[in-house]
This record gives structure tokens, sequence and C-alpha cells, in this order.
């Protein structure tokens, strides 16, 4: 370590205002003011601060064990106090110090790690470069571990009252203001369709009919998910046209810098008509959370090109096991890290969207020309039809799958007739491991499927897709499946916000869950959307509609994705203080487990448990950040911090559920996140916030993987597994 004195200059001198933060630490803690003055050397300052927390933790043994890992786990979390985080986050400073990491939103870049050698230089010598956000950090870190601040649990009362600040899209005065939006937009396709500047071989004008015709003509097109489609926009003027000429300057010159990056641009007209443009106060900052996936930001537009591969299993190279192990018969189509799961990517228009989400976790694939909007080249070929079946053999012949997730892109970008053929595809794989198990021996039998799910947004994005056709196909698919022992199907979406949940939106989701399957929503933790209440009220209306909340993810990716980027401190807090009042004790477990067996009950269920537990909403999801290799999981520890204050986490993985057995040789994952609490709360504030109203979010430094809900377990089997894994490198 280096122990030298640092030379100054006034590029390393610290700024007035992280001064006036150091001598607040300094006052308020008398402590640490010793250590800092008197030591002479940054290994004196370290074994100092060891010290003082150990001190403290030899009096909690409870905290003690969970330092040094002699207990560990959800339960064990929930022992520690609001001190026990402080003492254990000082205890990790020291022991991760002088580590050096390579900071991925900086690409690349090497940076060390060392907290208090930082807090030290700025106090003996008024040197070190860290930044406001690094000191007021640390302010909060000695006030908690000195017990001078307190950790109150919001009342459900104020968590009902931030609740009641978001607006649902069924609401009248919602459904008024959406009208008003299709009617612009709608007048400026008639004007293109004119022009010649937007056409489409399907929707077209008879010549000499009037304005009003043409607008009647454009309603019963509204309903047919194929124009929407058509007529995306792709263009920004277009996009600045249909809201009214309302963008400024700053995000306009974003997207035209992002258009010549060759950043593929697609929204859809429907999805359009839920930005608003004359915002009433009952809507007024309710667009947020959508305007976030609409619109890209700065960062992404300087890092595009230089983007990284956050989902490092899906760097595949043919005849090589992934980033978990597992070996693979495909490049492209599948995305494998659990043993009981593998995901499909089918070579059809699935690989596409109904709208590209600025914060997408494949424009790593957008970066390469993977992934695109150019529908007419993605639709499915001869040769698609020999890999699918390849890939059904590869499966049938695994011992661990019990569940495939057929995503993409979207699920339901694909034609009926494509999705049709791959569940029928998926129906002979499963009754052909289930035939091969009749000649296996007690104990050497594979695992049959028991699950089958789509993944799609176009629910949200969307809704028009869900048509009386694609009901029967689910339907159809259902009934035949369940024969023969599947006994989950599942349509996974992803709602962001609840102005999304539309009359459509409603229709549509009536109807999947009239073919008796299950909808589940994982939610994407963007900034908007981790406002007080906004996460707990998107809860509430999916529950209204019958769709169980599943995943609450933190925003993966690098610099690219920062500005949507919510801390995972702030993941924690919302778990901890907001979703809470959401939840459903132990002994309602066997009635739950049940939902899925009578998925056209689930509005009807739903509502039966809620009002026994007087709850606003069932708090049936994880929060979680989806970790490359490791998989998803919030079990992480704050070990350091850089000096502009983003914290670098180190996390484990989820030790509640089964994983390929190389994560053990992956070990523990370290992420530098991409914001510091302060730019957050700064960012908030922007947004109309009160920071007081997330003032404890400093002191969440530890997480804890919550168990999976148990209506997401798997149904038993009545026969004992191999335990022989294949398709695996180890």
């Amino acid at each position: 370590m280096q122990d030298n004195i640092p030379k100054i200059s006034n590029d390393n001198i610290i700024s007035e205002k992280s001064r006036r933060i150091l001598n607040k630490i300094l006052i308020e803690n008398p402590q640490v003011k010793e250590i800092l003055i008197s030591s002479e050397s940054i290994d004196e300052v370290l074994k100092k601060f060891k010290k003082l927390a150990d001190n403290y933790l030899s009096k909690n043994p409870v905290a003690r064990k969970f330092c040094y890992n002699e207990d560990k786990g959800r339960k064990a979390m929930e022992r520690l106090d609001w001190q026990d985080y402080a003492a254990i986050r000082i205890v990790d400073y020291v022991s991760n110090a002088g580590r050096i990491y390579k900071d991925l939103n900086l690409r690349g870049k090497k940076i060390p790690n060392n907290p208090f050698a930082m807090l030290w230089e700025a106090a003996k010598f008024g040197t070190g470069k860290a930044k406001t956000g690094f000191f007021l950090d640390m302010l909060y870190l000695f006030r908690q571990f000195y017990g001078r601040v307190s950790h109150d649990i919001p009342t459900k009362e104020s968590i009902i009252k931030w609740m009641d600040k978001y607006p649902v899209g069924t609401d009248p005065r919602i459904v008024e203001v959406r009208n008003s939006n299709i009617d612009r937009i709608t007048s400026v396709i008639i004007k293109k369709i004119d022009s010649g500047e937007m056409h489409s071989p399907h929707y077209t004008f008879a010549d000499g009919i009037s304005r009003e015709e043409k607008a009647k003509i454009i309603k019963n097109w509204w309903n047919d998910y194929q124009f929407h489609l058509d007529f995306a926009i792709r263009k920004p003027d277009i996009l600045n046209e249909m809201l009214d000429n309302s963008l400024d300057e700053e995000t306009l010159d974003i997207l035209y810098k992002a258009e010549k990056r060759g950043i593929p641009f697609f929204i859809n007209p429907y999805y359009l008509s839920l930005l608003n443009v004359d915002t009433p106060k009952v809507a007024r900052g309710a667009d947020l959370a959508i305007r976030y996936y609409v619109f890209y930001s700065k960062q992404l537009v300087e890092e595009f090109g230089h983007i990284v591969a956050w989902e490092k299993e899906d760097l595949v190279e043919p005849g090589k096991p992934n980033a978990a192990g597992w070996i693979l018969p495909t490049k492209h189509n599948i995305h494998r890290r659990y043993p009981e799961v593998a995901i499909l990517i089918p070579d059809t228009m699935g690989r596409a969207c109904g709208g590209l989400c600025a914060s997408c976790q494949r424009m790593y694939d957008f970066q390469r020309g993977n992934l695109n909007f150019n529908l007419e080249k993605l639709r499915p070929s001869e040769k698609w039809g020999e890999k699918l079946t390849r890939i059904m053999k590869y499966w049938e012949n695994d011992s661990k799958l019990r569940d495939i997730l057929v995503t993409g892109g979207d699920a339901l970008m694909s034609a009926d007739k494509t999705l049709k053929n791959i569940f029928n595809e998926i129906y002979k794989m499963a009754l052909a491991k289930k035939e091969a198990n009749e000649q296996r021996k007690e104990g050497e039998k594979y695992a049959e499927i028991l699950r089958v799910r789509l993944g799609s947004r176009l629910p949200a994005y969307l809704p028009q897709r869900i048509t009386p056709e694609l009901t029967k196909i689910l339907k159809d698919f259902k009934e035949k499946a369940s024969k023969i022992g599947i006994k989950q199907f599942v349509l996974q979406t992803h709602f962001q916000s609840p102005l999304e949940i539309t009359p459509e939106a409603k229709l549509g989701i009536q109807m999947i869950i009239s073919a008796g399957w299950t909808v589940t929503n994982q939610l994407v933790f963007t900034a908007p959307s981790s406002r007080r209440g906004h996460t707990a009220k998107l809860r509430k209306a999916l529950n209204d509609i019958g769709v169980l909340t599943y995943y609450t993810f933190s925003v993966k990716g690098y610099r690219e994705n920062s500005y949507k980027f919510a801390t995972n401190a702030r993941a924690v807090q919302e778990q901890i203080e907001e979703k809470v009042i959401g939840s459903v004790p132990n002994e309602y477990d066997s009635e739950i487990r049940k939902f899925p067996q009578n998925a056209e009950n689930l509005v009807e269920n739903i509502n039966n448990l809620r009002d026994k537990l007087n709850v606003p909403f069932l708090a049936t999801d994880r929060n979680v950040m989806n970790l490359p290799g490791v998989g998803k999981s919030l079990t992480f520890r704050v070990i350091g911090i850089t000096r502009g204050g983003r914290r670098i986490l180190e996390f484990d993985h989820d030790f509640t559920r089964s994983h390929s057995p190389v994560v053990e040789k992956i070990g523990k994952f370290v992420i530098i996140e991409s914001k510091s609490i302060y730019n957050y709360l700064q960012q908030l504030e922007e947004m109309g916030e009160d920071r007081k109203d997330y003032e404890s979010i400093w002191g969440y430094s530890i997480g804890e993987t919550e168990p999976r809900h148990p209506v997401y377990e798997y149904p038993q089997y009545d026969f004992k597994l191999t335990e022989k894994f294949t398709n695996i490198s180890t």
C-alpha cells in the first residue's frame, strides 16, 4: 500500500463543498477525527478503523457472525439492526482495501478501492480528488454507526399516500387524455400517408375520400396490431410531430445523434399514445417511467459501439460451454444459466419487439446487428425448422430441464403459425422425455417438462396482438400439453407503469387468463419507476386485472444505462419499506400455490386473498439484479466506494435455488454501480421528489435474496430424479 505523503496540486485538492461535508464528519465524530488526523500512514488508518468496528461487533455476536460469514442468509440479515449494517461496512471497507477493479462504466479503466485512504488524504492534506457523493456517503455511514440516525419504516398510510400519486391507464380521466392523444397521432398519420412519407401495402386509402372518412378508417385499423407495426415511428422528426412538437432541443439532439450512431428507433402509435403533451394535474409526471423507455439518454448514445455484453452466457462459441458451463446446440437460440430452465430465442419475427426499450438488456446485440427491426428479414427460413428440431432433441436428452421460456425479442411477435409450430415441437419433446423415463430406473429418471412460458412485452406495448385466434392457440396447447403432465402455463410480461394498464391492455390480459394461462410481470426498476409508491401502485394495478408480480429487476448494464439506473440500495429499501405491506404470511402458502392450476379464476382468487389479508397487493415478486453467470440475486455487501461516490458491490449467488455446478467456480461477482446515491437523489429531486422521503437509503449496504414465492414453485415429481447432469462441462 502507498504510505507516502501525496503530492499536492490544484487539481488534487478537494472542492469547497466536499470540504464542508468533511468538516461535518470530523465535528460529529471525534473518534473518526482522531484516527484520521493522528495516523501517519494508510496502514495505520486501516488498523484503527478495523479495531473501531471490531470493538462494536464484539458486543453484538449476531452482527459479528454475519460479518465474518459464520451466519448468512435472509433470516440472519433480518436479525441485524441499523448500526450493525454500518459496522459490517467498515470491516468490509478495510478488508477489501487495496483491491483493483476494472470499471466497465469507464470502459475497463482500472480503479483502486480504498475509501478510508481517500478520507484520510482529504482530512490530513485536503487532497485526493474525492467528490461530494463520496463524502456524503461517508457522512451517513458514521451517523449510522454511531446511532445518530433512526431507521423508521414508513407506515402503511404513508405508502398508500405515495401510491395515490400515480394514476392507472383505466382511469376515465386518463382515458380522456389518451383519446386526445390518439386523435392527434391519427391526424399526423393521415397527413403522412397522403404525402407518401408513411405507407403500407396493407393499409391504404381509396382515392377521393374525406379526412373524416380517413379518420374513421384509421379508428378501425387501430384495433389491428399489424397496423401499429407497419406505422411504427422510426424517425425523431416524425416522433416530435406526433407529440405536437413538444420535445425540447436537448432530447431531439440526443435522438438525432442516436440515429447517426445507428441505434434503432421503433415506437408504435398505440404506445406513443400513452405519452402526454398537455398534461392535466391528475397525470403530471405519471408518464415519466414510459418516457425513460422511449427516449434514449446521452450516455447510451456515447457508449453505443463500446457496449460490453452484460449477459456473459450469451457469448457462445460452437462446442464450447457458456459462462454457466452449459454446452449449447446453437449459437444464438438458447440462453441458459440454471439447470431447470432454458430460454428459446427463435429465428423468427420473435427476435424483434413491439418497440425498443431504451434500457434493453440486449442493446449489445443491437450494437452487433444481431437484433434489428427489419421485420421482413426476420421471417423464419427453412433452416429454422431444422434448427428447432435439433434444439428439441438436445432438450429431450437433458437430465435437469423442466421449464421452457420462449422469448426473443418478444415471443408474441412471432406469427400465430410460427408460435403454433413451436408449441407442437415442445409438446413432442416433452412427450419423448416422458416416454424415455418409462425405461429408466428409479433414481435415474430425467426431469420432465412441468412449465412452459412465453416472454412478451406486447400486453403492454401492443395489446391488440392478443386476438381470439392467439387465445385459441394458447388454450388448445394447454389442454393438449396438460394431458402429458405439463402443469404450468405462464405468460411472463413486462408492465413498467400503471399508465400502461389501459382498457386495451386489460382486455388482452383477460383473454390470456381465459385461455388458462397465468400472467406474471417483470418490472425493470428504473429511476422513475423507483419513486416512492410507484412500484407498489403498479403491483396493485396489476393484481386488479389478474397479473401476479414476479421480479423487480435492477437496471442491467454499465454507463450506457446509467441515466436509467436506480441504485441497489434503493432496491433493498423498496423491498423492506414499501413492498412489505403486501406480504403474504406462510399459512397461506398452500392457497396461493394453487393459483396456477386455476388460472382462469386469477382475478377472483387474487381479490379473495387480498381481502382476507387486508392488503392492497400481493407481494409475490423478488427484488433482484440479473448477474452475469451468477444469475438473479440481491445477495450483496458494499465493499467499497469510488471517489465519485459510486458504490462497489460484491454479489454472491442466490442460495435459495439450484444452480449450475460451475457457479462455485465463478465465485462472487463485483459490480461498480454506474451512479452514486447522491446523484440518484438529485435525479429524483428533478422529478419532483422530496429527498427526505428517501433518507434511509444511505444505510442499505447489505442485501439478501428473498426466497422464491410459493406460487412459483415447481410441482413435485412422483419419482426420484437422477443426480447426473447432462449437456454441461464442469
